[in-house]
């Protein structure tokens, strides 16, 4: 019996020990494997930090460079929620951009598709003279300043034709504007641009393929402001005529001129023009000054710079081929469509406080028939105006109105 007993023990204490034996090794397994983990993670973590340390590096180095030299940059563009996403080698950045203002100007729809037709259907009435005017505005804000320079259009032309490009006033809103000039045979007609077909095959087609995408910044500028400069070039070279802005009061027939444009500022000195306007523009179609005029826009757009598609424009383009073989246009002086400077139109809307002031309404009044096509009113300066009756503006207004409603209101 002890002798059994005693076998017994034996074989607990073996099994004991085989138990202890086990569990040693599973425990230096463990703290074995627990060490190599903890290498990997401090040399992963190591490779790391020197990965983000040569990469801040980088940045910094990129910083301290010339501020104006471009990288390329691959654009992934969102138009929804106007994001611009830049992919480059340190991850995905995002950059707001100016939004580009919802114009319908910029599409290409079933009325629009009839622009070209009705352009030539338009015409074809025996017009005189083909006068363009552009109106992107709201259909509400074509005012009485406007309407009285339709009316001057008539008044000097009765059997010219005037399409106003506008998809706002090509509506019976629109329609019911222009019914009183309609009512007196006047041919005058509101039409939806296709600024896609007027651009096609010329320059500025990739400039509006880039403006639409996303590509090109609209600036802070009123788009509205750039988009007439555009149109006006474009529906010039495609179809010839004369384009007037909607703040000029015509003063006389445009028939004999032919590819003019008008000096804005003169050097007292020499004569010689300091500086062109681009709101009265009277070219054949397929003229090569106006393609100069549509790819010196679309190669040097800027709409954060107020005149650097207009009248900058011009003035840039016609310094660079004039005297060139090949352009033949003419340069009329200041006179012909700007005889009052901007910072002075106020003058032409207020009555004389003396005798002496009198005599010079009379004089400019004189001169301003004989000398100039028509006077540019520089809305921007002049809109809130109110036309004294009896001032200069007073009188061209009443004397070139063919409606003569309300020609004193603003």
């Amino acid at each position: 019996m002890a002798a059994k007993n005693f076998g017994c023990r034996v074989v607990n204490r073996s099994k004991s020990s085989v138990v202890f034996m086990i569990l040693f090794a599973l425990l230096m397994f463990s703290m074995l494997a627990d060490s190599i983990v903890s290498k990997i993670s401090l040399e992963s973590a190591a490779f790391n930090q020197k990965r983000d340390y040569q990469a801040l590096q980088s940045l910094k180095v990129v910083r301290n460079i010339k501020r104006d030299v471009v990288f390329p940059l691959p654009l992934t563009v969102s138009t929804q929620n106007k994001i611009i996403k830049v992919d480059n080698e340190h991850g995905i950045g995002k950059f707001r951009r100016r939004r580009l203002p919802g114009y319908e100007i910029f599409m290409s729809d079933e009325l629009t598709k009839k622009f070209h037709g009705r352009v030539l259907e338009f015409f074809n009435h025996g017009c005189e003279v083909h006068f363009f005017m552009t109106w992107i505005a709201k259909v509400g804000s074509f005012g009485r300043r406007e309407i009285m320079a339709v009316e001057s259009v008539f008044k000097a032309h009765p059997n010219g034709c005037l399409m106003i490009l506008s998809r706002t006033m090509d509506s019976v809103q629109g329609y019911r504007i222009l019914k009183p000039l309609l009512d007196r045979g006047f041919k005058v007609l509101a039409v939806a641009p296709d600024l896609p077909f007027l651009v096609k095959n010329t320059p500025a087609e990739a400039w509006l393929d880039d403006m639409k995408s996303g590509k090109k910044d609209p600036g802070e500028i009123p788009l509205a402001q750039n988009l007439s400069n555009l149109l006006r070039l474009a529906v010039l070279y495609k179809y010839g005529g004369v384009y007037l802005d909607t703040d000029f009061i015509v003063l006389r027939s445009f028939k004999g001129l032919k590819n003019t444009i008008g000096a804005q500022s003169i050097d007292v000195v020499s004569k010689n023009w300091t500086r062109l306007n681009n709101a009265v523009l009277v070219f054949d179609m397929n003229h090569p000054l106006v393609l100069k005029f549509i790819e010196e826009f679309a190669l040097t757009f800027d709409g954060n710079k107020w005149g650097h598609n207009g009248p900058y424009m011009v003035s840039r383009v016609v310094r660079g081929v004039e005297g060139r073989a090949g352009y033949n246009f003419t340069i009329l002086p200041p006179t012909a469509f700007y005889p009052v400077d901007w910072m002075k139109i106020g003058s032409l809307f207020k009555l004389p406080k003396d005798s002496a002031g009198w005599r010079w309404i009379e004089a400019k009044v004189w001169q301003l028939k004989r000398q100039t096509y028509g006077v540019h009113l520089w809305n921007k300066q002049s809109s809130k105006l109110m036309v004294e009756e009896g001032s200069v503006m007073g009188r061209l207004m009443a004397e070139n109105c063919v409606l003569c409603k309300h020609v004193y209101s603003s």
